[in-house]
């Protein structure tokens, strides 16, 4: 039976366009069972051979009749097999040896799909690694890229808000196309049992209960889907009005984005999921009997491709003319337009433009197939990663915040180090400050800048340093342990402090990028 395992995995990968792998392993399974009442009815129904034989069984695989000692036994290939009509005429061999005892090794090479076909699944199999692989990379990098943004406040602005809703779309999407897979994989049974007696069991091997949970799923999923690619088109849509809009208020808008993202996919995932329950109401709605269903969530989706890839050429003509405005050199020229353009690819979904209107129906097993699998399954899975990297881990305002956040943990560090060294070294000196007011504040000398222990003492004074105290005026000046200076550091986390979260200047064009 292991050769079936085997082989039904590749095979139910290349049947998304004919069958799904439950419904294929739901026709196994009874014809499995069929096959093995015929073969236990012929074992009992002839006479027991006399003297030494290796005895008529069923081993799960094929049904074995009688043969002698030392001899090898043919029959023709099981016609439980999903794939009988393209072996039919072929043979599984088995030996008996001296002691009237089977071998358990059989050859079923002759049952087996072809070469070609076997090199098929297996290309499908790795691609279903490919693409668990980058889903699972894409939410770690989503998850920690949402995290940055909520956490750091003065990066809320509308579009990096959007940005967000984006990156929660591709964790929604990813989390729910690896649970479908799992709970395809957990619904659908791997090994045929010995004892199946009852239609029931059969349904429970091929879903049952589970059957809910996955189409649940399913609808989940699909709404993730339509919800991405309206998140990319909010994207594209903000772009736009920030480029073309002459008053252009962002706050008014963005309620109206939300209604796009998330409210849009219910207006399409509702229907489509009414008419599978009543019309198509059959394993994990994973199988299309009827395309008409189908584009019910499938127009949305090339609707928003087709307005995304019009916004883009529309972006990309006001860059052209906004960088020859600035009479730039031609190499410079070309090089900004492509870094732009390469920026905008993966925020607007572009790539999809060119595999969208190849409809799966329409491609049959072959190259093109795979290629086109490939694509998808390549570019959508590794795309929320790449989104993750340009618009939050190289985004230079995250980057700014990052390094401030650091420097402020740095230099609090250094001053609690600081506070504890001095402490430690003058215990003598604890009784005299004692009872001492705090130390009045002193504007500062223009003319005199505070020399590195003045702004230490200063820093020591108004940082917590875990005390919860005011320190009181030392009647000595502290002593410097290190010949670092904070002056610089300080100044820039002020000046830092100001920024706020950018908003793009509409003649400055190409700084959106």
């Amino acid at each position: 039976m292991s050769q079936v395992l085997l082989l039904l995995t590749a095979l139910s990968l290349s049947a998304s366009i004919q069958m799904s792998y439950g419904k294929i392993m739901k026709t196994l399974l009874e014809q499995w069972k069929m096959y093995k009442e015929e073969c236990l009815r012929n074992i009992t129904s002839e006479p027991l051979a006399s003297g030494v034989v290796c005895n008529r069984t069923f081993d799960r695989y094929a049904c074995w009749p009688d043969a002698q000692p030392n001899s090898t036994i043919s029959v023709s290939c099981p016609w439980y097999l999903p794939w009988h009509h393209k072996v039919q005429h072929g043979f599984v061999y088995r030996d008996c040896d001296s002691e009237g005892r089977w071998i358990s090794m059989k050859n079923a090479s002759e049952c087996q799909l072809d070469d070609s076909e076997q090199l098929y699944g297996k290309t499908l199999s790795r691609f279903l690694a490919m693409y668990t692989v980058g889903y699972s990379l894409s939410l770690g990098a989503l998850v920690l890229a949402l995290s940055i943004l909520v956490t750091f406040r003065k990066l809320h602005c509308t579009r990096n808000n959007i940005h967000m809703n984006l990156f929660a779309s591709f964790i929604l999407k990813g989390v729910l196309i690896l649970l479908k897979d799992v709970l395809i994989d957990t619904a659908t049974p791997h090994v045929i049992p010995d004892d199946i007696h009852s239609d029931s069991q059969v349904e429970r091997l091929v879903g049952g209960k589970m059957a809910v949970v996955c189409r649940v799923a399913f609808v989940m999923m699909h709404y993730s889907i339509i919800a991405n690619n309206y998140w990319l088109l909010v994207e594209g849509i903000y772009l736009y009005n920030l480029l073309v809009v002459t008053v252009f208020t962002e706050r008014n808008y963005f309620n109206i984005y939300l209604c796009i993202g998330w409210g849009a996919p219910l207006i399409f995932i509702l229907p489509w999921a009414l008419a599978k329950y009543l019309y198509e109401n059959e394993e994990c709605w994973q199988r299309n009997d009827s395309m008409a269903y189908w584009w019910i969530i499938r127009s949305p989706i090339l609707l928003a491709i087709l307005i995304n890839f019009f916004i883009f050429v529309q972006i990309i003509k006001i860059l052209m003319s906004k960088l020859r405005a600035h009479q730039m050199r031609y190499t410079d020229y070309k090089f900004r337009l492509a870094k732009s353009t390469l920026t905008l690819i993966p925020l607007l979904g572009i790539h999809w433009i060119l595999s969208a209107f190849v409809m799966e129906e329409q491609v049959t097993n072959g190259p093109l197939r795979l290629a086109k699998l490939f694509y998808d399954l390549f570019f959508d899975s590794f795309q929320g990663l790449l989104v993750a990297i340009l618009y939050c881990f190289v985004n230079k305002e995250v980057q700014s915040e990052m390094m401030k956040k650091w420097k402020r943990w740095k230099l609090g560090k250094n001053i609690e180090e600081e506070y504890r060294h001095t402490h430690s070294q003058l215990p003598h000196m604890k009784g005299s400050i004692v009872g001492h007011p705090p130390c009045p504040p002193k504007p500062p000398d223009p003319s005199n800048p505070p020399s590195d222990q003045e702004e230490d003492r200063q820093l020591v004074g108004s940082h917590p340093n875990g005390m919860g105290k005011t320190p009181t005026c030392l009647p000595f000046p502290l002593s410097s342990q290190d010949g670092s200076s904070h002056s610089t550091l300080i100044e820039s986390i002020n000046l830092e402090d100001r920024v706020q979260c950018y908003v793009p200047h509409h003649n400055s064009v190409e700084s959106n990028f």
